[in-house]
């Protein structure tokens, strides 16, 4: 190895966080041959980092995508690791290991499965091995200098202090150290410090006091804007609908009321049941069961419950919901992008059930395409996450989290229907809510907050989580509203609004901007038992109670 290269291998095997990102291709291919040289049975997911420095000599080696082995570490044994885990340098992890996702390990930590037995009738050196195993959970931190003994179970969510000498197990959000390690507290009961409680009622004010001028700064003389310079838009005249209901509780007052509602519905084609952006064709239909796409597809969402703010409906049904047969919406689902855009097969399936739900409560029948639609999704959904479609490398778990709440929002939380495995779920969005790619420093935005709060708030109420306390992850839920809540109230702009956020519409404040972010106050303060200090709550597309109630026809 030349004298350029051996900075950079040495910079790499003690921060080896850094090397999917920073290695030249002559160092990744070093890497896949160093990693092809390990001997045993052995293999190496994407993304992974065996230093060169390390002493790793496996039985068996299992090491789970962006996992890494750092500088020094000795792994003997058979190491079974799930994604994202870290031996940090001189880590020493012997006989029968297994980790599960995101295990932490602090460097100079020794995790022992195996042993000596001592009886007296031989020297010790003399003595057979034994191994019980060690296993540890997901999402843990084991500190540095810490020692774990052959035969402890370590569950998930926990947190080893440093120099502790861990020798039995440890249940789920344990926090522990000493020696031997002794629980200190529960994980779950971290101390947050709480929005002041005027500070929600101060900003509500504020709103209602404004909305009047918020709504007349985007309307152009003859149609809506989202802001001032863009185009007029459906949903613009949609989310001042929403707006004025949420704030003022009438129609927004730049026409009466009945003007807004002859509007609105004159937009919808008769033949489709599809309401076209202003000023534009419909999409070509693509078969069977045609709902639209693009803003189209939006809009039986937008405008069917601006409609029903304003005491109207839609004046035609849906016809390509109406006419779907439960086998054609069978094929329609197994065909939805789960894969690679799980977004975008649960915006299919929020427009489809809510353009059912139009067509049902003016009277159409569907022919057991609603139950079908229900069965699919409760036999598809993922055990082990409560969600559907497939996370990625380059966005983690968005995909899916953001299509779970464009699916359920339109399936069981207007049907008024129970979610399957919603522990499971409140666990997978707490995770993805800790993505520094989509949260923190200035990264959120309004769509990938709600599709945070909207489920939490869903599954809390289903298993009957307490805004008090008590119940499945409250602290971690409560603690993860109060920052939200902090950050959002202080982006309210004076007469302007919210603005979105990084991406969609961006950050300038307009209408959809300030529609959604007053929903995703509401949950935030109803998740911590306070949604009564705003004085309001959301009715239309955001509406926490159901608009159905079951499966009647």
């Amino acid at each position: 190895m030349d004298h350029q290269q051996e900075p950079s291998v040495r910079h790499f095997d003690h921060c080896p966080w850094l090397f999917a990102q920073e290695a030249t291709e002559e160092q990744l291919r070093v890497q896949r041959k160093r990693q092809q040289s390990i001997g045993g049975d052995s293999h190496i997911g994407e993304r992974c980092y065996v230093a060169e420095s390390a002493a790793v000599f496996p039985d068996l080696l299992r090491l789970g995508d962006d996992s890494y082995i750092a500088a020094q570490a000795y792994v003997t044994g058979e190491l079974t690791t799930g994604t994202d885990c870290t031996l940090n340098p001189f880590t020493t992890v012997r006989g029968t290991v297994v980790l599960g996702d995101g295990v932490r390990i602090g460097a100079h930590t020794s995790l022992l499965g195996f042993n000596h037995s001592f009886a007296p009738d031989r020297p010790v050196f003399r003595q057979p091995h034994t191994s019980e195993g060690i296993r540890v959970g997901d999402d843990v931190w084991i500190g540095s200098h810490v020692i774990v003994v052959d035969g402890v179970t370590i569950g998930d969510h926990c947190v080893i202090g440093a120099g502790a000498v861990v020798t039995k197990d440890l249940p789920a959000w344990t926090v522990a150290a000493g020696n031997p390690a002794r629980p200190l507290r529960d994980r779950r009961d971290t101390p947050v410090t709480p929005t002041p409680r005027s500070a929600l009622a101060r900003f509500a004010d504020t709103a209602r006091a404004q909305a009047g001028d918020l709504l007349a700064r985007c309307w152009d003389g003859e149609r809506y804007v989202d802001r001032p310079g863009a185009a007029p838009t459906v949903r613009a005249h949609c989310d001042a609908v929403e707006i004025a209901d949420l704030l003022l509780g009438s129609a927004p007052g730049q026409l009466a009321g009945d003007e807004h509602v002859r509007r609105l519905a004159a937009l919808q084609d008769p033949d489709t049941g599809l309401v076209p952006e202003w000023g534009e064709p419909l999409p070509s239909a693509d078969g069977d069961g045609f709902i639209g796409e693009g803003a189209a597809l939006y809009h039986v969402l937008s405008a069917g419950y601006a409609l029903d703010l304003l005491g109207a409906s839609f004046p035609h049904p849906v016809r390509g919901v109406r006419e779907m047969t439960a086998r054609q919406l069978l094929v329609r689902l197994e065909g939805l992008p789960w894969h690679d855009g799980a977004w975008e097969a649960g915006a299919w399936i929020d427009a489809w059930a809510t353009a059912a739900h139009w067509n049902l409560r003016n009277g159409g029948q569907h022919g057991g395409a609603v139950e079908a639609l229900f069965g699919w999704l409760l036999s598809r959904a993922d055990p082990w996450t409560g969600m559907w479609g497939d996370p990625s490398p380059e966005d983690g778990r968005l995909q899916v989290v953001n299509g779970y709440y464009r699916l359920t929002r339109g399936s069981f939380a207007q049907f008024g229907l129970p979610v399957p495995h919603p522990e499971r779920v409140v666990d997978a969005v707490l995770d993805h809510a800790r993505d520094p790619r989509h949260f923190g420093g200035g990264r959120e935005n309004a769509c990938n907050v709600l599709d945070v709060a909207h489920p939490l708030w869903l599954c809390t109420r289903q298993l009957g989580n307490g805004a008090a306390g008590g119940g499945y992850r409250t602290a971690d839920i409560r603690a993860w509203a109060e920052r939200q809540l902090a950050a959002a109230l202080p982006r309210w702009q004076d007469g302007k609004g919210f603005g979105f956020g990084p991406g969609g519409p961006g950050p300038q404040p307009g209408l959809q901007g300030t529609e959604m972010w007053l929903a995703i106050i509401w949950y935030l303060a109803d998740l911590l038992g306070r949604s009564d200090e705003l004085g309001y709550r959301p009715r239309g597309v955001h509406r926490p109670e159901p608009a159905r109630s079951g499966l009647r026809r």
